[in-house]
């Protein structure tokens, strides 16, 4: 079904006919409009851009303990706004945003809000609850529905629908990493979740990308193919847990054994996180989409200037592997001061100890192991100006945060990499909250892995700089040989990275064709090209960057690790210039006065014409491109600088392919 709402004066209207209240709002640049339905019973919305139908007419309630929030809606009043600001964003892929939209908030007698914004590149909606004291949520009715089987890209909590079954429970226990799964609506697995952000193919080529911001003392949300309409998605969430054990990974985990009969119990006076429908005319438009950021809550840390953003040196993902010294490699001083030997060389500016400095299945950060003496450590690395980095498990942390923060800042340690949260129920989530806020207490930042998709946290919280949440290159090191990292890289920037940072760890040395590709758990390579791995520094957003490889591999490929080393972790700008989802996509990010192109494209060879015309006018630009053999051998390219002409540029993307450009005013 399409429909076209004719023009409306000033983006809004609201008509009452019967007993329906019906309530029309549009973006500033009139192609998205939003219909609002509060009937006698219920509250439905619907979204079109253009003559497309986005959304089709769709519920949302609230429920509490003993009313539902949208069932039966006595409307009060109604209050409409516009918003045309710049917000100053930091840390980010652009150093300001524009902020505007339309908006209308919709205020009923018991005591609740729901607002909703339309803005050029998509829509929102969000509750809001005005009662004193604590209230109870026992479910949020969130409803996704479409006018036809459409195809979508699912990120099931896991592609082997052996490993859960239909237990919904056992399924709210995840890492958020997954790789797509490609099928119409219909088609999703029944009594499967699928993570945010989803991905939906609409007429017309237009692309609608669901997720959500500013979740706060909330769960996340999971979608759900609804059990009543083949064609529509609902929302699920964990619910809180009652009682929790020790146990997972390492002992560093918290596994519920029972839960409540509630999603969150929460202040009566708040507002609950943004639902976001985002949605795009050209798929590279999803490649550069600020409204999870522009939806969250501002910055609560004032002083922003002790952070610093930039690379990391990896020891995990290469498995400690260094070779031509005269000591064995492994978790000891000697190899951390090879690593940060190597960072002080390259002007990378810190070297992480992942899991292993702390001693195993212990859950206790103040047990170092005895072959590592962190303070020897960390002043060796600040004489050469390189910043130590600690892995910590969640329970580790959770259970002795503001010790172990204030211990290890006086220490002179800079930040933690969190890892195996998996989850993402009420109370993990306050977790997040927590342990940016006390780390900003102590100066250090936050990268969280095993962690649900970013949801606007970075601005709230700048020290967290990263987010994993993504299906990344660590997966080489164990997948089969037939899955297909190469086709997943040119997806996730049109929908996991709509949600924000990703920690990918790309930067691998090693790297194989589709045929020759092995996974090797302690000489692990990449799927694709050498330029593929320097191209993504730039498609991939990400403020604290690791360089994934050993330090030897980097030494024996200089040119490359220069180039890697240069190329900034934050933008004053970002452009996005071309792709398709699943096949290419070529991103350009300025910092400075200089630019910076990343290509990259499926395991299909592509030719290439890049309009740079958005950037400006310029006359030479210097390239890494994949070499005439690269198709066979991987690690084959070229580094050459050569002329602009009517800005274009023609670049060949070899199958698994990538093109790092570099243009200066």
């Amino acid at each position: 079904m399409k429909r076209f709402i004719s023009l409306i004066i000033m983006g809004i209207i609201c008509s009452s006919a019967n007993a329906q209240d019906r309530f029309s709002l549009r973006s500033p640049d009139k192609n998205v409009d939003v219909t609002i339905n509060v009937n006698a019973s219920n509250i439905t919305y619907t979204v079109n851009h253009g003559e497309t139908l986005v959304i089709a007419d769709s519920e949302i309630a609230l429920e509490l303990e003993d009313k539902i929030l949208g069932h039966n809606p006595k409307l009060r009043n109604s209050k409409t706004n516009t918003v045309d600001e710049i917000i100053e964003s930091p840390f980010y892929k652009k150093d300001k945003i524009r902020n505007h939209y339309n908006s209308i908030i919709l205020n009923f007698k018991d005591n609740f809000s729901i607002e909703f914004r339309a803005y050029d590149e998509g829509v929102a909606y969000r509750f809001s609850t005005n009662y004193k004291g604590e209230i109870t949520i026992k479910n949020e009715i969130a409803e996704f529905n479409f006018d036809k089987d459409y195809k979508s890209y699912i990120p099931y909590v896991s592609p082997r629908k052996q490993d859960y079954g239909t237990d919904i429970e056992k399924q709210f226990l995840t890492s958020f990493e997954a790789p797509y799964t490609v099928d119409n609506l219909s088609n999703m697995y029944d009594e499967r979740l699928s993570f945010l952000p989803i991905l939906v193919e609409l007429d017309d080529n237009k692309k609608a990308v669901i997720t959500e911001s500013d979740l706060e003392d909330y769960p996340g949300m999971f979608l759900m193919k609804s059990r009543d309409c083949n064609y529509s998605l609902e929302g699920v969430y964990a619910t809180a847990p009652k009682t929790e054990i020790q146990g997972g990974h390492n002992m560093l985990q918290l596994l519920i054994t029972e839960r409540q009969e509630y999603i969150a119990k929460t202040d009566g006076k708040r507002t609950f996180p943004w639902r976001i429908i985002t949605i795009s005319e050209e798929d590279y438009q999803l490649t550069d989409n600020d409204m999870v950021y522009k939806l969250a809550s501002p910055s609560r840390v004032e002083d922003i200037s002790w952070i610093k953003p930039g690379k990391v040196a990896w020891e995990w993902w290469n498995a400690w592997n260094i070779s031509g010294v005269p000591f064995e490699s492994g978790i000891n001083n000697d190899t951390y001061k090879f690593y940060i030997d190597f960072a002080s060389n390259n002007n990378i500016e810190y070297v992480i100890l992942d899991e292993g400095w702390a001693v195993n299945k212990q859950a206790d950060l103040f047990q170092v192991v005895e072959e590592i003496d962190l303070e020897e450590l960390v002043e060796y690395a600040t004489a050469k100006n390189v910043g130590i980095v600690l892995w910590a498990g969640y329970y580790a942390m959770e259970r002795d945060m503001e010790n172990v923060c204030r211990h290890y800042s006086e220490m002179g340690i800079k930040g933690f990499k969190v890892d195996f949260m998996d989850r993402d129920d009420q109370k993990v989530v306050n977790f997040y909250y927590d342990m940016a806020e006390t780390a900003a207490k102590y100066k250090m930042f936050i990268d969280f892995h095993g962690a649900y998709k970013p949801t606007g946290m970075c601005r709230t919280y700048p020290n967290v700089l990263n987010f994993e949440g993504v299906w990344g290159l660590e997966q080489a090191k164990w997948i089969p040989n037939s899955y297909d990292l190469v086709t997943y890289e040119v997806t996730i920037p049109f929908i996991r990275q709509v949600a924000g940072y990703l920690d990918f760890t790309q930067g691998a040395m090693k790297n194989a064709t589709r045929d020759n590709f092995r996974s090797v758990y302690t000489e692990p390579m990449s799927q694709g090209t050498r330029c593929r791995q320097l191209a993504e520094y730039v498609v991939f957003e990400s403020p604290f960057n690791m360089l994934c490889d050993s330090p030897v591999n980097y030494s024996n490929n200089q040119e490359c690790t220069d180039f890697i080393s240069s190329v900034p972790t934050t933008w004053d700008e970002t452009v996005a210039l071309d792709g398709k989802v699943g096949e290419y996509v070529v991103i350009a990010r300025r910092k400075g006065n200089t630019w910076y192109i990343g290509a990259i494209n499926n395991w299909t060879p592509i030719d290439l014409t890049i309009d740079i015309a958005k950037l400006g006018n310029f006359s030479i630009y210097e390239a890494f491109e994949d070499g005439v053999n690269a198709h066979k051998i991987a690690t084959d390219y070229t580094k050459s600088t050569k002329k602009i002409s009517d800005n274009k540029i023609n670049i060949y993307l070899a199958p698994g392919g990538g093109a790092a450009i570099i243009i200066e005013r």
